[in-house]
């Protein structure tokens, strides 16, 4: 290896995710490019690499970037507009009603740009997107220096941007996935809402393309008890069954959600390679229920972390859904040890870039991955002591404390100020949006 980089990170602690448990004291990252090109002890990086710009960092840990593996991006301009409702009223009588007012490329524009500048404040570098208008996030993310992988979404029902699921799908195709190919930050998957909004024939349509394509399938699965309940009287059986049925149920399944799960489920996605997204402050406001995560973790199934939407989480803060799983896990099984902090880590890097199809490429600190990386300052006083650095940033740290973010090699933060966005005009933005549709709500209401 030569002894080219373009940037040097040292810092207190390094950890790399792979191996699992590894915790690197004292080293630097050496990034050339986009990529990571050496791990070492700082000591001999100073000298290694003398010419590269150097971010010396004594009191931080650099971990992977994390990855939102379930998001609405969009819908953070419709953060807190309806809390503390069931979940029908919330939907029928203030989500969906605002939706077909108000969104539109403008709408999905000045949402994505909130939501991103949210996540990359919090140390996240990718986000699974599901949300209607997907070019137009994709457009922001790939402008703005931030990965995604931008869901093609298909329901049965006509919205402002598709009629039906086959135009749905065309849009996707073409405005999508064949306008960003090649693109290195955006991939894309298949959207389809849930079993509950798209047919069989689409539904079936969908798995075809994605065998061809080799894309990952993001869905909502068992999100409610009276989901199922309603599938199991329409269909006479379970949603997972009759994804099953269809050809669905594999290696590039992302079940969003899963909080209604039998064990002989959970045996058939740990067979067929799925992945889950657990969103467990989601679940936990709109009382959908709980994620089995230890059973399907012990049973070999990779699951994944996401936030859901702004609009029913309320927050897009990976790091209170790390905290958030690990507890919830814990008293689900009855087990302290049921979700360790290193696993919780895990589940939110590495874990989240499989279910993507990215786990090559991003969510592990490793020589040839990209230099997707966040500094987290455990030097401050909720944070002392630290005995155990990844304890620390799972139980104690928050997203306050990330100071530096790098998404493919490029500063997006640096001392905790954005470089690609203007805070004060994404502020304007938001403020203007929810004065529009804060008004038109009580109106309806």
């Amino acid at each position: 290896m030569d002894n080219n980089a373009d940037t040097l990170i040292s810092a207190r602690w390094i950890v790399p995710v792979a191996p699992a448990g590894q915790v690197l004291t004292n080293h630097a990252v050496a990034i050339r490019g986009r990529r990571i090109v050496d791990i070492l002890p700082a000591a001999e990086a100073h000298q290694k690499y003398a010419d590269a710009v150097h971010h010396e960092l004594p009191g931080h840990a650099l971990i992977p970037g994390l990855v939102n593996a379930h998001t609405h991006a969009p819908m953070s301009l419709l953060r807190g507009l309806a809390d503390d409702l069931p979940l029908e009223q919330w939907l029928r009588g203030h989500i969906w009603p605002a939706e077909a007012r108000w969104v539109g490329a403008d709408f999905v524009r000045d949402g994505s740009r909130l939501a991103i500048a949210e996540m990359l404040r919090c140390g996240t570098t990718c986000f699974n997107d599901m949300y209607f208008f997907p070019e137009v996030t994709a457009r922001i993310a790939a402008g703005l220096g931030m990965r995604a992988s931008i869901g093609m979404i298909v329901t049965d029902f006509p919205t402002a941007w598709a009629s039906e699921a086959d135009e749905y799908i065309a849009k996707g195709l073409s405005e999508v996935m064949d306008a960003h190919k090649g693109e290195g930050l955006i991939s894309t998957c298949f959207a389809p809402h849930a079993p509950y909004t798209v047919s069989d024939a689409p539904l079936s349509r969908i798995r075809t393309l994605a065998d061809e394509l080799e894309r990952p399938v993001h869905i909502h699965v068992h999100e409610t008890a009276a989901e199922v309940a309603e599938h199991l009287e329409r269909h006479d059986c379970r949603p997972l069954d009759r994804l099953d049925r269809l050809g669905l149920v594999g290696p590039n399944l992302i079940a969003v959600h899963m909080t209604q799960l039998e064990d002989d489920e959970i045996a058939l996605l740990a067979e067929r390679g799925a992945s889950v997204v657990h969103c467990p402050q989601s679940n936990l406001k709109l009382a959908s229920g709980f994620c089995e995560v230890a059973k399907l973790r012990a049973a070999g199934v990779n699951v994944a972390l996401g936030t859901d939407g702004a609009a029913s989480n309320n927050d897009l803060d990976m790091w209170d859904e790390m905290r958030t799983a690990a507890l919830l896990a814990k008293g689900v099984a009855g087990r302290a040890d049921a979700l360790p902090a290193h696993d919780a880590l895990h589940m939110a890097t590495l874990s989240g870039a499989r279910a993507l199809g990215l786990g090559d490429e991003i969510g592990s600190i490793e020589c040839g991955k990209a230099a997707d990386l966040v500094a987290i300052d455990l030097d401050r006083i909720e944070t002392q002591p630290v005995y155990d650095p990844v304890s620390q940033l799972v139980y104690a740290a928050g997203r306050e404390a990330v100071t530096h973010v790098w998404v493919a090699g490029q500063p997006q933060l640096v001392d905790g100020e954005l470089t690609q966005l203007d805070i004060d005009e994404i502020r304007a933005n938001a403020v203007e949006w929810g004065t529009r549709i804060g008004a038109a709500d009580i109106q309806n209401t």
